[in-house]
């Protein structure tokens, strides 16, 4: 793999991210319990195709810094760790793809930050799930009165932080399978209130799996057991403080071209977005020009259809720069 790691202080922290070839930039950015690796099929599949991909480690994961202060999680921070990315790497503008947090990141940029961005590819979370009425930490605390909730038990530390800590494998093997499409994420709702996550999930079948191979699962086990979870979960952590800061941005449209990959057993489309989770989308971004969706795979889409989801991107991809070609040569 002709992958480059890079280092850099970038807005503040010190960010790792890497980079492969040449062409229109595309930074890939992932989301929780995942890593810049979560990518790693993508990058070089579009950086063959002639693509320049970036794929950092989010802030607070992996070998990027994490700060301690759940604060430092907010909007405000997020999006200027990938606007001083572009910075860092002389960009004005990328296309930005993000799954899970990484989606809602490049939503949030595409919002506040329209000219640095060329179109945004969401995968599985179409829009950041939003009640106008209730902060989303005081909403999900009252669904977990009556049952085991992975964001509830996330919510205040020590526990989540400690008790992943002390099994980083078993916590990601399970994690993994339970997130993927052969499971079914909603059964651990079965479990009362003050289960800990590792409890509720089913036993996963033995690696290798279709999808993911011991080696894979161990660059995650590696990197988790050096760095601890507490970063990651400062993501969920800082729901409220994200909630107040989109409140400006309601009703708002981006002009940002979208796209979107979904996948047919994603638990976030059937249990987070609501009814019409595509229509979410659409409202904040109209000019969506494509919407597909992958059967058979889960949360984990980018790995468990590494090849659909490869061709989706490259067909998108090829779209959005003939769309970049004609706005830069005004015909």
């Amino acid at each position: 793999m002709q992958w480059t790691h890079h280092h850099a202080t970038i807005n503040g922290i010190r960010m790792h991210f890497v980079e492969q070839g040449e062409g229109l930039p595309v930074v890939l950015c992932h989301g929780f319990p995942h890593l810049w690796f979560s990518w790693h099929r993508q990058i070089t599949a579009l950086a063959e195709a002639g693509y320049r991909v970036i794929a950092p480690d989010m802030r607070g994961m992996g070998q990027s810094e994490a700060p301690a202060a759940v604060e430092a999680y907010d909007i405000d921070s997020i999006t200027g760790d990938l606007l001083g990315l572009l910075d860092h790497l002389q960009l004005e503008r990328a296309v930005f793809a993000g799954l899970d947090f990484g989606a809602f990141a490049i939503y949030d940029l595409a919002l506040r930050e329209p000219d640095r961005v060329i179109a945004v590819i969401g995968l599985e979370n179409p829009a950041a799930p939003h009640n106008p009425d209730e902060p989303p930490l005081s909403e999900y605390r009252r669904q977990a009165r009556d049952h085991f909730l992975h964001i509830e038990y996330f919510r205040e530390p020590p526990r989540a932080d400690q008790e992943l800590a002390a099994q980083p494998r078993e916590f990601l093997h399970k994690v993994f399978h339970t997130l993927s499409g052969a499971c079914n994420f909603f059964e651990m709702f079965r479990h009362p209130p003050g289960t800990s996550y590792i409890d509720a999930m089913e036993e996963p079948p033995p690696l290798p799996w279709p999808w993911l191979s011991e080696l894979e699962l161990e660059f995650f086990v590696s990197e988790y057991s050096r760095t601890g979870f507490t970063g990651g979960l400062n993501w969920y952590r800082s729901f409220d403080i994200k909630w107040r800061q989109r409140k400006p941005f309601e009703g708002v449209c981006s002009k940002v071209p979208a796209y979107f990959i979904g996948s047919e057993h994603d638990v976030d489309l059937e249990g987070f977005h609501g009814d019409d989770p595509i229509g979410q989308m659409r409202a904040i971004f109209p000019d969506l020009q494509r919407v597909e969706m992958i059967p058979g795979a889960g949360h984990m889409v980018q790995l468990e259809a590494s090849a659909e989801v490869n061709a989706l991107l490259l067909a998108y991809l090829e779209d959005i720069g003939r769309r970049e070609a004609q706005r830069l040569t005004g015909s």
